[in-house]
């Protein structure tokens, strides 16, 4: 029987750093641009678990996770020691285990065909030991014979733990939670699931609202048979793997520049394609998206003709994407941008004969 056991390194930034500085263990500690040496528009990148109950989360404004714990200490990222540490994680998971697919800089998921539960469990909890005893990190773990039911299993193995689920046991196992547990359902679909009256996943065994039918289509279909146990692939997606990567920069100060605002999307690139490049994934559609000074946002995605992989390929389209926002939404550059955010999407494996977008009669012929 195949089992799929799902890895997710604890509060990843904050555990890199605990790592070589021992003495702040046990202390609130985070990750991101320290507000205590001037106003920072930055976020939070990662917060210890001593942080947490004060209320400060990934991805929150730093002024306000300052706010909320004051006693913080604070550590400016270092992305380049996440990736090698990254690489080291695997390289580790590797040397054990043959069937391991990295699905982020701080997730990544081994198959294993093993009789029953428990050898699954062995095998995980030997995972665990492998990255604790080698490396020095944590670890939360997540078991199950599909993979989206182990990343949920995950999420409630945290922090540390290790969480199996048996095939005969999903439905009992993903009842009581949150429909937010459910990867993919995010804000949008969790308020519209809400307004139906459905907040757990056992809310969905059950016939669905004509309405709701309406508006989920397949992907409520979907969510049903998940809530019964019965595991099939998301239909939204083309093929599995990861459905997008991401960048973002909130600006120091707000600008209605093009030339500086492609100065700083050009190191969104430089920091994308590298990633891209480490978790060996093509892309084929690419957005980039503005959050005005009003907080207003405004998007635009181009797909290329064909999946790509080079620096060129994204460069050129998020350039364009840029420039059009800045025309058709800047109001004659009057308008001043916050944040910028350069997302790839439509990812699958990347293979050694991958021809790049040039080659395709060069990227402005390719953009569609």
């Amino acid at each position: 029987m195949e089992w799929t056991i799902y890895l997710d390194m604890d509060a990843f930034y904050v555990s890199c750093e605990l790592r070589d500085r021992p003495e702040l263990k046990g202390r609130p500690v985070i990750v991101g641009p320290d507000p205590t040496k001037g106003p920072s528009r930055g976020v939070v990148l990662s917060a210890s678990y001593e942080a947490r109950p004060f209320g400060v989360r990934s991805a929150q404004p730093v002024g306000l996770a300052h706010r909320l714990c004051p006693e913080a200490v604070w550590i400016d990222p270092d992305m380049e020691k996440y990736v090698r540490v990254s690489h080291e994680v695997r390289a580790a998971v590797a040397a054990v285990e043959a069937n391991l697919a990295p699905l982020s800089i701080d997730e990544m998921a081994v198959r294993v065909d093993v009789p029953d539960a428990a050898s699954a469990e062995e095998r995980a909890r030997a995972l665990q030991r492998t990255i604790r005893e080698q490396l020095g990190l944590p670890v939360s773990v997540g078991v199950a014979t599909s993979q989206i039911v182990a990343k949920i299993a995950t999420d409630l193995a945290k922090p540390g733990g290790v969480k199996v689920v048996p095939p005969d046991g999903v439905a009992e196992f993903l009842g009581p939670l949150s429909v937010r547990a459910i990867p993919g359902v995010g804000p949008k679909t969790g308020e519209l699931l809400h307004r139906y009256g459905v907040e757990t996943i056992a809310d969905l065994r059950g016939t669905l609202p004509l309405g709701l039918r309406r508006e989920l289509g397949d992907f409520g279909a979907w969510l049903r048979r998940l809530s019964r146990g019965i595991v099939l692939e998301d239909p939204r997606r083309d093929e599995a793997g990861p459905r997008s990567r991401s960048v973002d920069c909130t600006l120091e100060a707000d600008s209605s520049d093009l030339g500086e605002l492609e100065k700083i999307l050009d190191g969104m690139v430089e920091r994308l394609v590298p990633s891209l490049e480490e978790e060996h994934l093509a892309f084929q559609t690419v957005t980039v998206a503005l959050r005005w000074a009003d907080f207003e946002q405004t998007q635009r995605s181009r797909t290329l003709a064909a999946s790509a992989t080079s620096r060129a390929a994204l460069q050129v389209p998020a350039r364009r994407l840029l420039a059009e926002i800045v025309e058709r939404e800047g109001r004659g550059a009057r308008r001043p941008t916050r944040r910028l955010s350069l997302r790839v999407e439509r990812l699958r494996p990347r293979h050694g004969s991958e021809r790049p977008i040039e080659s395709f009669g060069g990227a402005q012929g390719a953009l569609k």
